[in-house]
């Protein structure tokens, strides 16, 4: 692990905060109807208009600024034209590059009514997060946080 000193520390925290911000936006976007790709040309003018680049965008000829996934597709789908609809989880993972360093998060959307299976795996991934979040300090090793995670 490399070190970062306060001012790398700054610069990580408003690459991150970038991420977070655009993907609170996201959420009024992510309806039935909307689909992938314009969800991702969403992402992409927000990334820009805030100073910042995608990073998933053209590396390893990747073709879009972010992946997404609808329901049963393989995480890090590849946004096209598939429609959201109702009832819909849909997972979006985004990159951005700001001064160099890199912000990356994931966040699950649920569209509308969730069935009763759908919103227990929500329950269950996001207290999962918590409980790794938690193992997340000083001393403990990766080791710790997938235990907590698996449960």
């Amino acid at each position: 692990m490399i070190l970062k000193g306060p001012q790398e520390i700054q610069v990580l925290r408003q690459a991150n905060r970038i991420v977070a911000c655009i993907l609170d936006d996201l959420g009024q976007m992510v309806r039935p109807g909307a689909t992938t790709r314009e969800l991702d040309r969403f992402l992409e003018e927000r990334i820009r208009a805030s100073g910042a680049e995608p990073a998933f965008l053209g590396y390893r000829g990747y073709p879009a600024c972010s992946c997404i996934s609808i329901n049963e597709q393989v995480v890090h789908g590849i946004p096209g034209n598939r429609r959201i609809r109702e009832g819909d989880l849909v997972s979006v993972d985004l990159g951005v590059v700001y001064k160099g360093y890199y912000g990356d998060a994931a966040r699950t959307y649920g569209v509308g009514k969730l069935s009763q299976r759908a919103r227990k795996l929500v329950q269950v991934t996001e207290e999962a997060l918590y409980r790794g979040i938690e193992q997340a300090r000083a001393g403990n090793r990766l080791f710790d946080i997938s235990r907590a995670i698996q449960g």
